[in-house]
């Protein structure tokens, strides 16, 4: 058993918190910086929605996960986009993700998914329902402006195709 260290519990919140406002920030450039018809300095929510498909997402939460087949596990934790993907996907599929899938999705311990849930909902990112059924329940989506980032971080994922330069 460990013993419990404020000053390290600190430090990693603080990082956390860094690690989402920076995913934030880069998720909100997407969002501007992909769009170069809209005039606004803001994401704008109400522009068509940019189509991407349950497959494609699926496609990069697999390409993701496959770099561990290769490579160890611990070099590639970033269980925020790895909520993010999920509930980007969810939402494709209108499907509704309860806290505790997303735990799972997140590829972190519950209690690292969790700290992650509470910080990218403290930052605005993400909205957290209670189940009207079942009180023990708490459904998680995205904010509309973070979907639009995300759909756009999609299509310009496909949009430049990789060439290969012969020496």
């Amino acid at each position: 058993m460990t013993k419990h260290a404020p000053d390290l519990d600190a430090e990693r919140l603080l990082q956390l918190s860094k690690d989402v406002s920076r995913i934030s920030a880069t998720l909100a450039e997407l969002s501007i910086g992909l769009d170069s018809q809209s005039p606004s300095s803001g994401p704008c929510i109400d522009q068509d929605i940019p189509e991407v498909s349950e497959e494609t997402v699926r496609w990069i939460i697999s390409a993701r996960n496959s770099r561990f087949k290769f490579l160890p596990m611990d070099l590639f934790a970033d269980p925020a986009w790895d909520i993010l993907l999920e509930l980007l996907r969810a939402e494709i599929a209108q499907q509704r993700v309860p806290v505790s899938n997303l735990c799972l999705a997140s590829n972190a311990p519950a209690t690292t998914a969790l700290r992650y849930i509470k910080t990218m909902n403290g930052a605005g990112m993400i909205v957290r329902e209670p189940d009207p059924f079942d009180g023990r329940r708490v459904y998680v989506s995205l904010k509309p402006e973070i979907s639009l980032a995300l759909r756009r971080y999609c299509i310009h994922l496909f949009e430049k195709p990789i060439t290969k330069k012969v020496a």
